[in-house]
C-alpha cells in the first residue's frame, strides 16, 4: 500500500493517543527504525497489516474495530491532504458518490501508478436503501468499508446505518453491504468513534 495509508495510521493514532502510543505501535511492528512514511512511495502491503496487528496489541481492539475506525478517519484525512477537490468532484451526495467510487479511483491512479485499487458496484432501491458490492484482491479490508460509508454519511450529512450481508471471509464469492440512509434520524448517533479511544 501508498505511504499515503500509513501517514494516515500514523496521524489516527497519534492525535488520539499520543506520539508515546505510535512509537510504540511503531515498535511492535518492528519499523521503529522507520522515521516517517512517503507519501508516494509503495510499501509491502505487509508494513500495513503490522501496525493493524501492532495497534491491536497495544489499544486493546479488534482488527476490525480499528479497521473500521480508520476507514471513517480516512475520509476527512484525504480531504485534508489536498484531494478535497477530488472528493468534491466525485459526487454532490452519498448515493452520486458511491456510484462514482471507481472513477475516484481511477483518478487517483494517475498520482499513485502502482495503486491496486478495489472496485464498488451499487445497486439502488426505491427505499432510500443501496446494496454496495466490494471486490479487492486484498483479504480482511471489508471493516474499512462499513466505516468509509459512517465517514461518508458524516460528509454528506446522511445519517445511514450498514450491514455486511454477504463475506468473503466467510465462504460467499464477493463482500455485500447493505446501506441504509434514515435522513430524519441523529447523524451523529450509532456512529463508530474515529479515534479508537480506550478506556
Amino acid at each position: 500500500m501508498y505511504g499515503l495509508v500509513n501517514r494516515a495510521i500514523q496521524q489516527m493514532v497519534a492525535s488520539h493517543h499520543g506520539e508515546d502510543v505510535w512509537q510504540r505501535i511503531k515498535a511492535r511492528a518492528d519499523l521503529q527504525d522507520l522515521d516517517f512514511f512517503s507519501t508516494y512511495q509503495a510499501y509491502p502491503d505487509d508494513v500495513t497489516h503490522r501496525l493493524v496487528a501492532a495497534a491491536t496489541q497495544e489499544l486493546g481492539l479488534s482488527g476490525d474495530q480499528i479497521m473500521q475506525a480508520f476507514g471513517e478517519y480516512w475520509i476527512t484525512y484525504t480531504a485534508s491532504e489536498g484531494y478535497e477537490q477530488l472528493l468534491e468532484s466525485t459526487g454532490e451526495t452519498l448515493p452520486e458518490f458511491l456510484d462514482q467510487l471507481d472513477n475516484l479511483h481511477a483518478r487517483a491512479a494517475i498520482a499513485f501508478p502502482e495503486l491496486q485499487p478495489p472496485s464498488f458496484r451499487c445497486q439502488h432501491s426505491a427505499d432510500a436503501s443501496m446494496q454496495l458490492e466490494y471486490r479487492s484482491k486484498r483479504r480482511g479490508l471489508a471493516p474499512m468499508v462499513t466505516g468509509l460509508l459512517h465517514g461518508l454519511g458524516k460528509r454528506f450529512q446522511t445519517p445511514l446505518e450498514v450491514d455486511q450481508i454477504a463475506s468473503r471471509d466467510q465462504g460467499d464469492a464477493t463482500d455485500l453491504f447493505h446501506v441504509r440512509l434514515s435522513p430524519a434520524s441523529d447523524p451523529e448517533a450509532s456512529q463508530p468513534d474515529p479515534g479508537v479511544r480506550h478506556e
